[in-house]
């Protein structure tokens, strides 16, 4: 039987902390969130987080199925880890490898037959049951462990109380999977139906990083505006959501990824203008700017429809920054269909934005077109596309040289008396002060842009010593 997180004898079980535990996470945002949930679900068993996995008792690798070729990058780690874990039985010691996340969802009976050295495959919706299976595992049992399924109930109840903040931001998931069935798209088959987590329960999570010195809380989903969790006086919507996190003590900044259009509502582009504390960006995919493939990768929203959402929330926030993604190349994609996609682009006009060439996801409806695009002309236009975008995010970094904002201090520079943080609009800003902390949430007056990052500097500007200026300058590289 497992225990919940808050049953009494779960902290009596805690042990020595003498076991070592490799993490490598593949892939988005809410894989970050999951593999820090794995460490805490096994601290209480003695395994410490390790830096590398050569001598680790658990090697777990947490994969993404969105990128190409991803199933293939996975068997070629697992060949390396294959090596370590000869390495340690032949000095007496045991390994154990587990794959999870969204590739051992997808492809668990085939990584068991064809990486049989493997002893745990389990998806996104299993891993609240990783002290259950690491347990059998060591009991010896010579076949690997399979999981994919998707249990009844909600893992989140089952998973331990965070516990230390690894920095001043952190990442939150208050809902998974996806009912949308994009052509192209595998999460709804990897991570399941929409659900949303209970409200109480995100608050009291969000409290508890609060208090552990967290000051930027990212709220995670697969369709995140989607959500609608049960709280007080019935389900909540994300805006509502937004509005109780921010009276939240120690909580300066808010944002949430990914979006999709068609989720959208009139309280959640109104809440960017009357919530003080959500950051002036949104991610907003749109994947493509002609409505034929719109229609042909079952978006349920028209270029059109996106252009004049885009419009309704800068309305309520004119100074907000966008980004989105794209994909090139969808089967059947013409000329004449790129091109409308570079004329959305054009547009809108984003501030960062992710794009990629189509590739094949096994099972989805995409995969088996007859019309798929040559990779050579997916490539043409991805390069025309980037060049495009790269364009933009630099006019967008130039016209913030002179302008006013805070920026959050996330860790020490490379230089003395240097840090680096991360603006409204989320862009790295290096900043020189002798007497600043991580942490600290600074007005400051952008100089430069440094490649992808901006300069800046503390307002007001030090000026009592010629030694302290010529300090900082040489600590921004000036």
């Amino acid at each position: 039987m497992m225990l919940r997180s808050d049953h009494p004898a779960a902290a009596a079980c805690q042990v020595p902390m003498t076991k070592q535990l490799f993490i490598k996470t593949y892939g988005c945002q809410m894989n970050v969130y999951d593999s820090a949930r794995m460490a805490e679900l096994m601290a209480p068993l003695g395994y410490a987080r390790a830096e590398r996995p050569d001598g680790a008792d658990l090697v777990i690798l947490n994969t993404c199925h969105i990128r190409e070729k991803a199933a293939e990058k996975v068997f070629s780690e697992l060949g390396t880890i294959r090596r370590l874990k000869q390495a340690k039985k032949k000095h007496g010691g045991r390994m154990l490898i587990a794959v999870a996340g969204c590739v051992a969802q997808a492809e668990g009976a085939e990584i068991l037959e064809r990486a049989p050295f493997v002893d745990l495959v389990f998806g996104p919706q299993a891993y609240h049951r990783l002290p259950e299976m690491v347990a059998r595992a060591a009991e010896g049992t010579r076949e690997g462990i399979l999981d994919t399924s998707f249990p009844a109930e909600p893992k989140f109840d089952f998973l331990p109380q965070t516990t230390a903040a690894q920095g001043v931001t952190a990442f939150l998931t208050v809902q998974e999977g996806c009912d949308k069935f994009c052509t192209f798209c595998v999460v709804p088959y990897t991570r399941g139906a929409e659900f949303s987590r209970p409200v109480p329960q995100i608050v009291a999570e969000a409290e508890r990083l609060a208090k552990a010195g967290v000051r930027e809380v990212t709220l995670l989903g697969q369709n995140v505006n989607a959500y609608w969790g049960g709280g007080p006086g019935g389900n909540w919507s994300l805006a509502r959501l937004l509005k109780r996190l921010s009276q939240i003590q120690g909580i300066e900044r808010l944002r949430y990824v990914t979006s999709h259009p068609r989720d959208m509502d009139d309280d959640l582009i109104a809440a960017h203008g009357e919530n003080s504390k959500l950051m002036p960006y949104l991610h907003l995919p749109v994947q493509a700017g002609s409505d034929r493939i719109l229609k042909e990768m079952n978006r349920g929203h028209s270029a059109h429809d996106y252009i004049r959402l885009i419009d309704r929330v800068r309305r309520a926030r004119p100074d907000i920054a966008l980004s989105g993604d794209f994909i090139v190349g969808f089967p059947g994609e013409t000329e004449k269909d790129f091109e409308e996609t570079l004329s959305l682009v054009r547009h809108i006009r984003y501030a960062s934005a992710f794009s990629f060439k189509f590739s094949l996801r096994p099972g989805t409806p995409a995969a088996v077109s007859e019309d798929q695009v040559p990779d050579e002309i997916k490539s043409e236009r991805l390069a025309r596309l980037q060049g495009l975008l790269d364009e933009q995010r630099q006019a967008f970094n130039a016209s913030c040289i002179g302008r006013r904002m805070s920026v959050l201090l996330e860790k020490p520079g490379r230089h003395p008396f240097q840090f680096t943080g991360r603006s409204p609009y989320l862009q790295p800003v290096h900043l020189a002060s002798a007497d600043l902390s991580v942490g600290d949430l600074v007005e400051v007056e952008i100089e430069d842009i440094r490649g992808n990052s901006l300069a800046a500097v503390k307002i007001p500007a030090t000026t009592d010593s010629g030694r302290r200026k010529a300090a900082m300058e040489g600590a921004l590289g000036l």
